[in-house]
C-alpha cells in the first residue's frame, strides 16, 4: 500500500519461521515482485535487525538505492510461546532482540537522517499481548516495551518535525504458527473471550489489508499532529489508547507504614485490583 501511494520501498526480512530459525531469502523477494508487478519500485534486504550492523544496513539500503528516508515502520518479529517456568533464556533473549532491540537498531541509525533533514515519520508494531497474554511473557515484555518506546522517541524527535507512533494490530500472519495458536487457544479456555486480545476478536479472521490503511495514514500530512500515541486497529475497527494514568489515588499526611495500609485494606485501594490479579471472588 505504501508504494501504491508513491513510496519507494525497502522491503527488509530475515526469512526466519515464527520462531527466528532459517533465513528464506525469497520471502523478502516476493513482496519485492508484488510491489514491482503493480509497477513500484522496490528492493530486498535480509540483514537481521536484532544486530546494530543490521539496523544500520536497513538503512543505508534505503540511502543507497532511493537517495534519502522519510518512512520506517518497525514490524520484524518472532514469537516462542512458553508459560514463564519452561522459559528459557535463549526463548527470552530473542524475543526480546528481535522486537524490542529490533526497533531500537533501525530508529538508532534513521534518527540523525530524520533531525538533520527536519522531517520523518515512524510506525512501530506494539501488540495488545503486552496488556498480558498467558505463556508469552517474553513477547509481552518486548511489546509493551515498544509503546514506552515509542511515547520517548516521540519526544526525542518531536522537537525535529519527526513523529512516531505505535499500533496493536489484529491481523493472521505467518507469524502465528500451529505453536502460537495453541497458546492463544489456551488463553481463552482459561479467561473467555475477554482476555487480552479482546472481547469476541479473533485475529485469523482478520487481515494485513485491513491494518495497512492506518499505518499509511500514519505518514502522510494528514496525521502531521500525531504524535506519540498508541491505535489499535484490525477488521473494521480502529481505537486510540487513552495516556496511562493512576486509576486510583490516596494520600496520606505523613506517608505510608504497614499498619496504615492495613487499616485501608478491604476498601476502594484493593476491591477489584488484587481480587482480580488473586482470582478471588
Amino acid at each position: 500500500m505504501l508504494a501504491r501511494e508513491g513510496a519507494k520501498v525497502v522491503v527488509n526480512d530475515l526469512g526466519g519461521g515464527p520462531a527466528g530459525g532459517g533465513s528464506d531469502v525469497s520471502v523478502a523477494a516476493q513482496v519485492v515482485e508484488e510491489i514491482r508487478a503493480r509497477g513500484g519500485e522496490a528492493v530486498a534486504n535480509h540483514d537481521n535487525v536484532a544486530t546494530m550492523e543490521g539496523g544500520e544496513r536497513i538503512i543505508k539500503t534505503a540511502l543507497t538505492s532511493f537517495g534519502r528516508l522519510d518512512i520506517l515502520v518497525n514490524n520484524a518479529g518472532i514469537v516462542r510461546p512458553r508459560i514463564i517456568y519452561n522459559m528459557s533464556e535463549s526463548d527470552w533473549d530473542d524475543v526480546i532482540d528481535v522486537h524490542l532491540k529490533g526497533h531500537f537498531s533501525t530508529v538508532r541509525f534513521a534518527a540523525p537522517i530524520f533531525r538533520e533533514q527536519k522531517s520523518g515519520v515512524i510506525v512501530n508494531t506494539a501488540s495488545e499481548s503486552g496488556l498480558g497474554h498467558l505463556g508469552q511473557s517474553s513477547y509481552s515484555a518486548a511489546k509493551e516495551g515498544i509503546i514506552g518506546f515509542t511515547r520517548t522517541i516521540a519526544r526525542d524527535l518531536g522537537r525535529h518535525n519527526v513523529r512516531c507512533n505505535a499500533i496493536r494490530p489484529r491481523a493472521a500472519t505467518r507469524l502465528f504458527n500451529e505453536e502460537a495458536l495453541a497458546a492463544m487457544q489456551r488463553t481463552r479456555n482459561l479467561l473467555g473471550n475477554a482476555g487480552a486480545l479482546g472481547a469476541g476478536s479473533n485475529p485469523l479472521d482478520d487481515k494485513p489489508e485491513q491494518v495497512a490503511p492506518l499505518v499509511v495514514w500514519l505518514c502522510t500530512d494528514a496525521a502531521a499532529n500525531v504524535n506519540g500515541r498508541t491505535f489499535v486497529v484490525g477488521g473494521d475497527m480502529i481505537g486510540i489508547y487513552p495516556e496511562p494514568a493512576p486509576e486510583r489515588v490516596i494520600v496520606r499526611e505523613g506517608g505510608w507504614d504497614l499498619d496504615a495500609l492495613d487499616r485501608i485494606a478491604g476498601n476502594q485501594l484493593t476491591n477489584g485490583l488484587c481480587n482480580e490479579f488473586s482470582g478471588a471472588k
